[in-house]
């Protein structure tokens, strides 16, 4: 049991950086299976490059939009935007640049690994690059007919045995240009993640305190919230079968929701820890809390937007 609690005590303090390279892992492993399952070079001069290029890019694309689909700040931001009462409570202007900017971010992770991968096993870059636009560059210095023996090269169906050495050679690239894009993703992230520590408005023992409590807020919020539609549902159900009046339940009201849904903003001048934090301290009952004097968008806080309540809590 102590053995227990010890992994899901770590794993508590570590999910975002699991859950990371999980995906990171899922995503490598589903490229290596698709570039030897699926994928298969046409030996075309026409249709190398486009079939090349979009095994490469498409499920990129796909998983950038699926980062962004899975991102419960994403629905924050969206919800309610196109409906006339909600439309105030949308991001705009530099707040809305970077909450897209940050949501961005966290979505590239998992494209960008599918694209490193795939550089380094070599199979999308040597087809694309065996089609007539990049043949006149590989067969510069060799035989007229390397041209046409070039785009054949992937299917093993090319004559010139000086032909079929330029696989190394583009296996070469590929790789290189893989290791460069590794390089320049680790060093963007560090960059990045440095800068929003330097910038952090509050020190590091306020930061992870700030952590067990947003983690501490989401349990006891899928608790009560579970608690609350159980017993309302229950009424509703009683009272349908008697045939009798619901009694009356205290809930918040949409637009209480909706504050409470928007995206947090920090203030140097309250020490709120989430939007739930600021409702429940606002100052008069019909007082907005979207927004106000002195609010800013804090990058190394963007962990209070992306908890939900989605799944069922255990009562």
């Amino acid at each position: 049991m102590e053995k227990f609690q010890t992994v899901l005590s770590l794993y508590q303090k570590h999910h975002n950086a699991i859950g990371y390279g999980l995906m990171t892992f899922l995503t490598a492993s589903g490229e290596r299976v698709f570039s030897t399952v699926v994928f298969s070079c046409p030996c075309s001069a026409t249709w190398n490059l486009p079939y090349g290029l979009v095994s490469l890019l498409v499920p990129a694309l796909g998983l950038f939009f699926l980062g962004y689909m899975l991102s419960a700040r994403t629905w924050r931001l969206f919800t309610s935007c196109c409906a006339p009462a909600g439309r105030t409570a949308c991001c705009a202007g530099l707040h809305g640049a970077v909450v897209c900017t940050q949501l961005s971010a966290a979505s590239a992770l998992a494209p960008l690994t599918w694209v490193a991968v795939a550089l380094l096993g070599g199979a999308f870059y040597e087809c694309a690059a065996r089609s007539a636009p990049f043949a006149q560059r590989l067969c510069r210095g060799r035989d007229p007919s390397c041209v046409a023996q070039l785009p054949l090269v992937p299917c093993k169906q090319a004559n010139m045995s000086k032909v079929q050495d330029l696989l190394k050679d583009l296996r070469a690239e590929s790789q290189v240009i893989g290791w460069i894009l590794i390089a320049i993703v680790i060093i963007i992230l560090l960059a990045f993640t440095s800068l929003m520590r330097c910038t952090s408005p509050v020190s590091y023992l306020q930061l992870e305190f700030w952590k067990i409590y947003m983690k501490q807020e989401e349990n006891i919020l899928k608790t009560q919230a579970t608690a609350h539609a159980t017993v309302l549902a229950k009424e509703n159900v009683k009272s349908f079968f008697d045939g009798s009046h619901p009694k009356e339940y205290n809930t918040p009201s949409i637009k209480d929701r909706q504050q409470i849904s928007s995206l947090y903003t920090f203030n140097p001048k309250d020490q709120y820890y989430s939007m739930l934090h600021k409702y429940v301290n606002r100052k008069e009952e019909s007082h907005s809390i979207t927004s106000a004097e002195g609010d800013v968008m804090v990058p190394v806080l963007d962990f209070v937007d992306s908890f939900d309540i989605s799944t069922t809590a255990e009562l």
